[in-house]
């Protein structure tokens, strides 16, 4: 029997002085999953007021979603998307580049999509 990793981990992160929030997903989410991370998410961004949050997702070891953690997702974008700022997706596959574009309607700020780790957290460092 084969063990497999999936979820979803929130962090904090931080460039120089510059705090942002980090997601880190892997393997193939479920709703299980959601329901365990989207009460932790709905603390950490109420507790700030008026959140102009920085997301750097690394999706890396990403393999997409059951179809209720897919609509998960989508609510969860729609409760908060207005809070983020910028979002780098870190990944590594066509699709997940389509994802971030789809993603990135349904939000107030940035979303764009990266190979490259140093230039997704430049790009988020970057604050013009």
């Amino acid at each position: 029997m084969t063990t497999e990793i999936h979820g979803l981990s929130v962090g904090i992160a931080r460039i120089d002085n510059q705090f942002f929030m980090t997601l880190t997903a892997k393997g193939k989410l479920t709703h299980e999953d959601y329901q365990l991370i989207t009460p932790m998410l709905n603390h950490a961004i109420e507790g700030i007021e008026q959140p102009k949050i920085n997301l750097f997702v690394d999706a890396t070891e990403l393999r997409g979603w059951e179809l209720h953690a897919a609509w998960d997702d989508f609510n969860l974008g729609m409760t908060h998307g207005k809070s983020f700022e910028k979002i780098a997706i870190y990944g590594n596959k066509k699709w997940q580049e389509w994802a971030a574009k789809i993603g990135s309607w349904f939000i107030g700020g940035e979303a764009k999509f990266f190979e490259d780790k140093d230039v997704a957290l430049q790009w988020l460092h970057d604050t013009d």
